[in-house]
């Protein structure tokens, strides 16, 4: 074809206000993205040492000073979620670039929920189930996991 036939047109650009999906819609698309897996296995070793710390204080305060393990789960939160909160900053989510301070308040409010519902678990096990203390606070742990990740990924450290 000749070049005198052909031509571009530049249009202007067109800005399409933006539409908030659905949650539901949000999270299908968000776990068909490989960066979020990823994101999750950095959270759950994250979490991995946050149980750790969490059990070892937990058990120490319960066994070795004789505190009530209800106090003991409250010390054991606070010594794991500071560890928590500094990892996931700078290594999962990597969210160096937002104020610390005001993800701090999130995360640890996100956390406070998240602990709240592992406590419940925890009373329930130990005191409704006569669990052992300690396989009822690791089984409390683990049944909070999701909800902080949710609550972390969505709120504290979005993007």
């Amino acid at each position: 074809m000749p070049e005198e036939l052909t031509s571009t047109v530049e249009l202007p650009a067109v800005e399409l206000p933006a539409v908030e999906l659905p949650f539901h819609v949000r999270l299908r698309v968000g776990a068909r993205q490989p960066d979020n897996w990823l994101q999750l296995v950095r959270f759950v070793a994250v979490g991995a040492s946050g149980y750790v710390v969490n059990l070892a204080v937990f058990a120490a305060a319960v066994h070795m000073v004789g505190i009530d393990y209800r106090v003991a789960a409250v010390v054991a939160w606070i010594v794991s979620v500071v560890n928590n909160f500094w990892l996931n900053r700078h290594w999962t989510f990597d969210a160096r670039h937002q104020h610390p301070v005001f993800q701090a308040m999130r995360f640890f409010a996100v956390s406070l929920v998240a602990f709240g519902f592992t406590y419940l678990v925890l009373v329930g096990l130990v005191d409704g189930a006569g669990m052992d203390k300690v396989p009822a606070q690791a089984l409390a742990v683990v049944a909070g996991t999701p909800l902080s990740f949710l609550g972390q990924k969505l709120w504290s450290f979005r993007a």
